[in-house]
């Protein structure tokens, strides 16, 4: 892909604008899927032709995510979550100027891929993580939900439809799966979650097991964080497996890349096992070799 010339937002109250040549393609690869990263393997084994559309796809959550959790100012975390919702804005209308609105814009329109539909999928997944800015606990797990489906749910939609044989029908199975795959992230990301203050573990939750949001955030354990934690990925487990099954036989072989995504989150709940759930302290990952054995394992 050729190179392109986009405006680099420097995301003060003046919003400033600076001009700097970027490939889209390898910027998309290196924000979403570098090498040895989950991501990256996952995507292999997606069809061939779809992998750089649905490389952009994963670049695009990623550049969302980091808008609002890696910033610690709410209002220019506001600023930067604005401007997104501009830029989608503008990819709709055939102007986008960052590189990774580049790319979906190029990619898509080689498989007509931005309906409608795609369109409300990407509306959502925005306004998903838009509520990272405003809300850092959930009371209870109908709250939660909301979340894991506006950001989970609307990408795996998004994604599935790249490559499903009825695109009409993907929400039905795919957003399961996808608010799935995000409780899953969202577990083993829970120590460093904590620490920026944001916790996705419902509050009625941490009650039942007498566990307190300073108790996360202090990296205590104990018992009652144990039986919390096994509860979770029990939970989480079993909602990827519900998910998996409920994926139609057609649709099996051209979902690869979430059903390799699933194949990773489980393999790493049963890590996050086997280290007697001390996730507080440290991030448990899989190693590339197994990465890659797993996803290879997804037929």
């Amino acid at each position: 892909m050729a190179f392109f010339t986009y405006a680099a937002v420097s995301y003060d109250h003046k919003t400033r604008l600076t001009q700097t040549p970027v490939n889209s393609d390898d910027y998309c690869q290196q924000k979403a899927a570098p090498d040895g990263s989950s991501t990256y393997y996952a995507l292999r084994r997606a069809p061939a032709a779809s992998q750089p559309l649905l490389t952009a796809l994963f670049a695009l959550r990623r550049e969302l995510e980091e808008t609002v959790k890696q910033t610690s100012d709410p209002t220019i975390g506001r600023t930067k979550h604005a401007w997104w919702q501009k830029e989608l804005a503008s990819l709709f209308n055939g102007e986008p100027s960052h590189p990774v609105t580049k790319a979906l814009q190029a990619h898509s329109a080689k498989k007509n891929a931005l309906d409608e539909p795609l369109r409300a999928s990407l509306d959502t997944l925005v306004d998903g993580f838009g509520m990272d800015l405003d809300q850092a606990r959930y009371l209870d797990w109908p709250g939660l939900r909301r979340y894991l489906d506006q950001t989970g749910g609307a990408f795996a939609v998004a994604a599935a439809r790249i490559t499903a044989r009825s695109p009409e029908q993907a929400a039905k199975w795919a957003a399961p799966l996808g608010s799935a795959l995000m409780l899953a992230e969202r577990l083993l990301e829970l120590g460093d979650d904590a620490r920026h203050g944001r916790i996705y573990i419902p509050i009625d939750e941490l009650q039942r097991f007498n566990v307190t949001a300073a108790d996360l955030i202090n990296r205590r354990y104990s018992d009652g964080f144990t039986a919390l934690m096994r509860f979770q990925v029990e939970q989480t487990r079993k909602a990827l497996n519900d998910a998996l099954a409920a994926i139609p036989s057609d649709e099996r072989a051209g979902q690869r890349l979430l059903r390799a995504q699933a194949a990773l989150a489980l393999a790493s709940l049963d890590e996050i096992e086997r280290e007697k759930f001390q996730v507080l302290h440290q991030r448990i990952a899989l190693t590339p070799i197994r990465k890659l054995w797993i996803t290879w394992r997804t037929r």
